[in-house]
C-alpha cells in the first residue's frame, strides 16, 4: 500500500484548531479519574479514621481543615461540578442535540463557567462566608 508522504497518517493536534469543546472533553476524563482516585482515597481515609476512634478522626479533621486539605477539597468539588456539567452536556449531545459549532462552543464554555461558579458558591456556603 502506497502512502502519500505529503499527507499526515491521521489527524493530529496540529491539524485541529484548539477549542473549548476539546478542553471540556479532556477535562471530563481527567476530572473523572481524579474523582475516582483522590476522592476515593479521601473517602477511605475518612471512613477508616471514623472507625478507628477519636484520635484518628481528630488527625483526619486537622488535616482536612488545614490549607492543603481545603485546596484538595476545592479541587475535588470543582472536579465534581465540572464532571457533572460536562456529563450533562455529553448526555444532550448523545441524544443528537448541540452539535452545531456555535452551540457546542457556547455550552462548552458554560460548563467551565458553571463549574467555577458552583464551586465558589459551594465553598461560600461550607465556609460560612457572608
Amino acid at each position: 500500500m502506497h502512502r502519500n508522504p505529503s499527507r499526515p497518517l491521521s489527524p493530529h493536534l496540529t491539524i485541529w484548531r484548539w477549542g473549548p469543546h476539546m478542553l471540556v472533553s479532556i477535562l471530563h476524563r481527567v476530572t473523572g479519574s481524579g474523582l475516582a482516585t483522590i476522592g476515593a482515597a479521601a473517602l477511605v481515609w475518612w471512613l477508616a479514621a471514623a472507625a478507628s476512634g477519636p484520635e484518628a478522626y481528630g488527625t483526619f479533621v486537622s488535616w482536612a481543615t488545614s490549607w492543603i486539605g481545603i485546596v484538595i477539597g476545592v479541587g475535588l468539588s470543582w472536579a465534581f461540578f465540572q464532571h457533572t456539567l460536562s456529563g450533562i452536556r455529553h448526555l444532550v449531545m448523545d441524544i443528537g442535540a448541540g452539535f452545531e459549532l456555535s452551540t457546542n462552543k457556547f455550552w462548552a464554555n458554560m460548563t467551565l463557567v458553571g463549574s467555577a461558579l458552583l464551586t465558589a458558591l459551594f465553598w461560600f456556603v461550607v465556609l460560612g462566608v457572608k
